[in-house]
């Protein structure tokens, strides 16, 4: 049985991989990191988490490449290169806004923190939505990325707008992306979809 280790939260970049491993049916050791985090972290492979173990053929490090090699084996990612390629720029597009958005909740000044926050949600964030919009318009019309089929390059979306969209992340609007409704319509498929409600009922 693999192994998925990741912190013991239900979001980010562990949360997409989990997600992979539940819609492929894959029986998976859910590794859920606490308390013990300082301790392991010398023991991955560039020191962070989600790492993803194949007995006999080692550990897998990076969010992106334990999804797509998710994605390849169990028909979660296209098999012609050059769309496999446009779901992937999505992919990294979803880790630009990460490293965008992650400097700014640092913040530790309550005021810089507002207007921080505030600069985010009207000028980042609503380019980014812009952009993917566009991409995710010219691939289709939905309500996946690739039209009826959710694959992985969906789950990084859902993750990413879920979060931005929920009202945790003060001063940063739940309507932030409605303005992008190609967007909007893959967040809302993924969370309607049967086997990610089941992954959530559990």
């Amino acid at each position: 049985m693999p192994k998925l280790s990741y912190f013991d939260i239900p979001g980010s970049r562990g949360e997409e991989c989990r997600l992979a491993l539940h819609l492929a049916g894959v029986a998976f050791e859910d590794d859920r990191i606490k308390g013990d985090w300082p301790a392991r972290k010398e023991q991955t492979p560039y020191g962070a988490v989600p790492t993803f173990e194949v007995e006999g053929r080692g550990v897998l490090a990076q969010t992106q490449a334990i999804l797509v090699y998710i994605g390849r084996e169990h028909g979660l990612h296209p098999r012609d290169n050059w769309l496999a390629a446009r779901h992937e720029e999505l992919m990294h597009a979803v880790e630009d806004l990460r490293a965008a958005v992650m400097p700014v909740l640092r913040i530790q000044d309550a005021d810089e923190r507002v207007k921080a926050r505030q600069e985010l949600a009207s000028g980042f964030l609503k380019r980014w939505g812009r952009a993917v919009e566009q991409r995710l318009t010219d691939l289709g019309p939905g309500p996946f990325v690739a039209g009826d089929t959710l694959q992985i390059a969906d789950l990084k979306l859902y993750m990413v707008v879920r979060w931005l969209s929920s009202g945790t992340v003060d001063h940063v609007p739940r309507d932030v992306f409605a303005e992008f409704p190609r967007l909007v319509a893959v967040e809302r498929a993924v969370a309607q979809h049967p086997k990610v409600l089941a992954w959530y009922a559990r």
